[in-house]
């Protein structure tokens, strides 16, 4: 493999090849960059990124390298960073053009993290306004494309770390996720992505551009990757400790043994899912038995209406106070559209009510903790839809509906804090199709074992050039 075509290998690879000083990390960054120069224009993945920057941090690990140091395990590996998460000296806009000039002074843990494991830094991924759909357009960086079919969503909110990753920019794409952000992307682009348990990966924000979703409700960051040995090697870099984040859990990344048992749930309480996603959701049953695994399927899992519905409540109980007056002031007329279909489906809460809530909370957790003694892992869909057609949740009320009523098994999750894998299977035509795995809480690495072995029956082909 030419230097011209570093960019085409997983971060683990190429962490490998500069380590071993078979090429070096500023070979590595010029390639990127030109990947980028390349691809980026058609899919506007990207929306910031500045080339003297990434080559003088490849340079940097070049230099430890030439001194003996060990520049750590993702050493001279290109990332990208979500446009929602304070990067020193950049703008932490979250897609708003209310934020374009909040300059960030300081590095959010996920970047300093990667930063410390060596990793360079590529650019800044675009997100929706506020963060706040699964499709990603906003009035300041413009429209994400998914490069493997520009009609349908690459997904959202981390859009652009998902499309930039798939088109071979960059080779771990940092997320966030607090009902499918990142495990959505990942599916509508066709590559893997984890959403960590609340307290595995240090985040936060000192330039206050965090939204308001609370301690109860905190987004969670994690690695999205074109490959499981990827994803593994980002949950490492990403889960070191940092004392800004009152949540961090040092909890190790390998758990005790567990069976290998795993539970198939096609349709979670009668959700509609379409042949194609049941498909995928069989063939990724008979991948993990070839590899050992006992599959049992079940016609239920514990509830996820009813979290969903009360994640969605206790997340707009907050919002209220303050977000609405800031979208009216952004006037982003797509953000302003969802913002307004979600006050529809959820009326505010009084104090009882919002009391009631987290109190319940705890018992549906119980609920899902009882269910993994049994089985350590659920197999079930991302959604129950193929990716939707780009910008059909603004379409109508009637097709949000529908939309929200598909991603049941994103939405109902991340009020139990429980973490949750998109993994890869397919294409139908060449549109991207997967499934999601879960396990118990800090148990990440059951869903990477499982994960391995569902990868290992053949993913989509990446990186790709964009459709």
């Amino acid at each position: 493999m030419t230097t011209t075509d570093l960019w085409r290998l997983s971060a683990t690879a190429l962490a490998t090849r500069i380590r071993a000083r078979d090429v070096s990390a500023t070979e590595a960054a010029r390639d990127a960059l030109a990947r980028l120069d390349a691809v980026n224009p058609r899919i506007n993945a990207v929306i910031a990124h500045n080339p003297e920057e990434t080559l003088a941090e490849a340079a940097a690990v070049d230099a430890a390298l030439a001194r003996g140091e060990d520049p750590g395990p993702m050493a001279g590996v290109p990332v990208t960073i979500k446009v929602n998460a304070d990067q020193k000296g950049w703008a932490t806009t979250n897609g708003l053009r209310l934020q374009r000039d909040l300059i960030a002074e300081q590095d959010n843990p996920v970047v300093a993290n990667f930063r410390r494991a060596g990793a360079v830094i590529l650019g800044r991924t675009n997100t929706p306004a506020f963060s706040l759909r699964w499709f990603t357009n906003n009035q300041v960086h413009g429209h994400t494309k998914n490069p493997r079919d520009p009609g349908i969503t690459p997904g959202g909110s981390s859009g652009g770390a998902a499309a930039a990753t798939a088109a071979g920019i960059g080779t771990i794409g940092h997320g966030t996720d607090i009902g499918g952000s990142i495990r959505y992307p990942a599916y509508a682009c066709g590559i893997h992505g984890l959403r960590p348990t609340i307290g595995r990966i240090a985040a936060f924000n000192a330039s206050g551009a965090e939204r308001a979703i609370g301690a109860q409700l905190m987004a969670v960051s994690g690695p999205i990757a074109r490959t499981m040995a990827d994803i593994r090697l980002g949950l490492a870099a990403l889960s070191q400790p940092d004392p800004r984040d009152p949540w961090y859990v040092p909890a190790p990344l390998e758990g005790p043994p567990a069976p290998q048992r795993a539970a198939l749930c096609i349709a979670p309480e009668g959700m509609k899912v379409q042949p194609e996603v049941e498909a995928a959701l069989r063939d990724a049953a008979r991948r993990l038995e070839a590899a050992g695994w006992t599959v049992e399927e079940v016609s239920e899992t514990p509830p996820l209406q009813e979290p969903a519905h009360l994640q969605a409540m206790l997340w707009l109980a907050e919002t209220r106070r303050n977000l609405g007056t800031v979208i009216a002031r952004e006037a982003d007329p797509e953000a302003t559209v969802i913002y307004g279909y979600m006050e529809r489906l959820c009326p505010s809460p009084d104090l009882g009510a919002f009391q009631d809530a987290l109190q319940r909370r705890a018992g549906l957790l119980r609920q899902w903790l009882l269910f993994f003694e049994r089985y350590p892992v659920l197999l079930m869909p991302t959604s129950g839809e193929l990716p939707f057609r780009d910008q059909s949740d603004v379409a109508s009320f009637e097709d949000f509906q529908r939309i929200l009523a598909a991603q049941l098994p994103q939405v109902g999750l991340p009020l139990l804090s429980l973490p949750g894998l998109a993994v890869a299977t397919g294409l139908v035509g060449r549109v991207p199709v997967g499934v999601q795995l879960v396990a118990g809480r800090y148990r990440e690495d059951l869903l990477l074992k499982a994960g391995e072995a569902i990868e290992a029956g053949g993913v989509p082909p990446a990186p790709i050039d964009p459709a």
